[in-house]
């Protein structure tokens, strides 16, 4: 690797005299033996990594230096392996370094030696590394591992400065002046996150360069970018958490225990049979308590628990309902998985040791239950609320603007507030999030800028790609999932595994061609029985194949295979490559892609599969009761939910949640409010879409009961549907 550019410097016999000729034994880092040995670059002993980076010995050629001193000394590079020398440098390059470094001066202590430079044009002056920080200069630990005098060194610059006095380090949480200096710096992805220089050299030499990223909103590209940049060093190394023998060992056991007040089981509170009424259940929030089913009145394993303490901090936050009758899909998360999550995923390394243990650290994480992949992701959201304007005739568009606002910033909380451009008085009604992002993700999966029938893969559409639309519908996707919405569902598996594995890595199937002249022209090469067959399909093909770039010359009839796939390849994955970048980018908002990329089976069953079909009983298992209410009409609306299952009635069970919560499913997060139910005297039920709630009207019989459902709901969703009629598709 260079380490910057060479400077002009003589031979130098006193110099020689630093490093002796006469071979001795070699003993690298030997304990204890290097503390009093002066570096030959700063001739300091000092030893401290964290300064300095670590300071190594050569006892072969009596040699000692610091990692950084050596790293960033203007006349020398690494032109040897890792293992030779001292850090991959030669023995006789660094005798090189030092004689040239003997000729010059250091601007700040005014002795020779000053093996590093100013790289800025016309600037002369030189200083050993301890000096240079002494006198706060950048040292960039990057390309060509430039360093700038303390005249020339790069700063942040801020466009405005309407900060508080102080505000807290991010890391040690100590206030700082929000000013950018030498010792304080500002994320460049997150305007109040600022840094001591200090506490970040500290955190990247611990994290490393898989690790270490912006502490608010775990950006890892433009962040380390900027560190690098600033003189932060990032050793491309494993975290030093990662490092340590066992370290999670501890963690390696589920808590088997029950917590409950009165236990009920006779063998003690430490008796677990699985998939019996004495099975331990965990708490679904903290992990660290436990019950038995029975013990909690629990009828299966599927349903949600929490502990006391995580209940009374749910019901304090206000986000807790009492009557929870409400049944998520499974998020039984186990100790491990919680303890061993990190917030994103570690980069590919090369090292063989290193696959290894991700693929173990992997085997945990790919069990994690998708619900709560969501939730976590939505701890991103702030209180703060951005307010969007949404014509439902008009959806896409609507979205795209309010999306595309300079003030809007997808970690706010969405407030949906429906308009319509007809209405001269310009009211306003309030929306449901949800509502809206079902209504979006439809919208997209039916947009000209997927192709197929059930599994979609993107098209190749020269207008959306030019608005940058395949951006937006990967922001929006991102949008909709983190802020609750449904599960896309209409992805093919080789489009996901394009985002997920790469599309180098992915091998496309016949099904993923929608255009159905180049499907049979596959199929005909698939078919082809002789090689005189095959050659005549190809002169036939022959300008479609040489535009594509998959005319090649025929053989065999095994050569049927790989043009097939070559054809295959370009079709689905080449030809789309530009959409499939744009889409990807857009998909990387509030951090969804790197976290499919972590979790690609979870994240697989809502993305290439449509949610499971509501019935009977996950309807009655989704509202809670609210107060308490006729047990006739509860009994009515059973009965109900049956019949419509059963086929008799008008309506479906998509129907009565669309009803009741403006969503045709559950998304995978479940709903905010939780849906509930009240019964009240009236002649037909309301569904409120705000606040998921369905009031079931009071009747005398079960057959009025009905008949008034049946028409309420028809005859509602039939008016939304027509006032919606007149859309104009984007």
């Amino acid at each position: 690797m260079a380490c910057g550019a060479a400077r002009e410097g003589k031979s130098d016999a006193a110099a020689l005299e630093l490093l002796p000729s006469a071979p001795r034994t070699m003993n690298e880092n030997k304990p204890g033996g290097s503390q009093n040995l002066a570096c030959v670059f700063c001739r300091k002993n000092d030893d401290c990594p964290i300064k300095y980076g670590e300071k190594k010995t050569n006892e072969k050629w009596d040699l000692t230096v610091h990692y950084y001193c050596l790293l960033m000394s203007s006349g020398i590079w690494q032109r040897g392996k890792e293992e030779e020398g001292v850090y991959g440098f030669l023995i006789e390059d660094i005798r090189k370094e030092v004689t040239r470094a003997s000729k010059l001066k250091c601007s700040v202590c005014k002795k020779t030696g000053a093996s590093i430079g100013c790289v800025a044009p016309r600037c002369k002056r030189s200083y050993h590394f301890p000096c240079g920080l002494q006198k706060e200069c950048i040292f960039q630990f990057t390309g060509n591992f430039a360093s700038f005098c303390w005249n020339h060194r790069p700063v942040q610059i801020i466009t405005s400065n309407n900060y508080r006095d102080s505000l807290p380090c991010t890391i040690c949480l100590e206030f700082i002046a929000p000013t950018p200096t030498y010792s304080v710096l500002r994320s460049p992805c997150c305007k109040n996150a600022w840094f001591h220089r200090d506490c970040l050299q500290v955190q990247a030499i611990n994290a490393g360069v898989f690790f270490f990223r912006c502490t608010v909103c775990n950006n890892s590209d433009i962040f380390q970018k900027e560190m690098l940049r600033m003189g932060i060093h990032i050793p491309e190394k494993d975290a030093s958490w990662e490092l340590e023998e066992n370290a999670y060992q501890d963690l390696l056991q589920h808590y088997e225990h029950c917590d409950v007040r009165r236990c009920r089981c006779k063998e003690g509170r430490d008796y677990n049979v699985p998939d019996s009424k004495w099975e331990i259940k965990r708490c679904q929030c903290c992990g660290s308590s436990g019950t038995h089913l029975a013990c909690s009145s629990l009828q299966s394993w599927e349903q949600n628990w929490e502990c006391l303490e995580c209940r009374s901090i749910l019901y304090n936050s206000g986000d807790f309902q009492k009557p929870k009758k409400h049944t998520l899909p499974n998020t039984n998360v186990g100790i491990t998985d919680c303890l061993l999550e990190e917030s994103s995923p570690k980069l590919p390394r090369q090292s063989p040791g290193a696959q290894r243990k991700d693929l173990l650290r992997q085997g945990s994480k790919f069990k994690r239950d998708i619900s709560t992949l969501i939730i976590e992701l939505g701890f991103q959201i702030k209180k703060k609320a951005k307010r969007l304007y949404i014509n439902k005739a008009n959806i896409w568009n609507s979205a795209l603007d309010g999306f595309r606002n300079q003030n809007f910033n997808p970690s706010y909380s969405i407030e949906v507030v429906y308009v319509n451009e007809n209405d001269h008085f310009g009211r306003e009604h309030p929306g449901s999030k949800q509502e809206f992002l079902c209504l979006l993700m439809q919208q997209l999966e039916n947009s000209p800028l997927f192709e197929g029938s059930l599994s979609k893969n993107l098209s190749l559409n020269s207008q959306a790609l030019k608005e940058n639309l395949y951006y937006e519908a990967g922001k929006m996707l991102a949008i909709s999932l983190v802020h609750g919405g449904p599960s896309p569902g209409f992805f093919s598996k080789t489009l996901f595994n394009c985002l997920v594995y790469g599309p180098e890595n992915t091998q496309p199937i016949l099904d993923d061609v929608s255009d159905f002249d180049v499907a049979q022209i596959i199929i005909r090469i698939n078919t082809a029985t002789n090689v005189a067959d095959l050659n005549s399909l190809v002169n036939e093909c022959y300008n479609y194949l040489e535009l594509i770039g998959c005319l090649r010359l025929i053989t065999s009839i095994s050569d049927k295979y790989m043009l097939a796939k070559d054809i295959l390849v370009y079709h689905v994955i080449k030809r789309v490559q530009a959409p499939f970048e744009s889409f990807k980018q857009g998909l990387k908002t509030l951090g969804v892609l790197e976290k499919i990329q972590t979790y690609p089976e979870a994240f697989c069953s809502i993305f290439c599969h449509k949610p499971e079909n509501l019935s009977a009983k996950i309807l009655s298992d989704l509202f809670t009761v609210r107060t308490l209410s006729d047990v006739q009409a509860l009994g009515f609306w059973n009965s109900y939910l049956q019949a419509v299952e059963d086929g008799k009635s008008t309506v479906t069970m998509e129907d009565i949640l669309i009803f009741a919560t403006g969503c045709n499913s559950i998304p995978p997060a479940g709903f905010k409010p939780t849906p509930s139910i009240e019964c009240l005297h009236m002649d037909f039920p309301v569904g409120n879409n705000c606040n998921n709630s369905l009031a079931l009207p009071i009747t005398s019989t079960y057959k009025e009961f009905q008949e008034n459902m049946d028409f309420a709901i028809k005859n509602t969703l039939r008016l939304e549907k027509e006032e919606n009629s007149h859309f104009i598709g984007h």
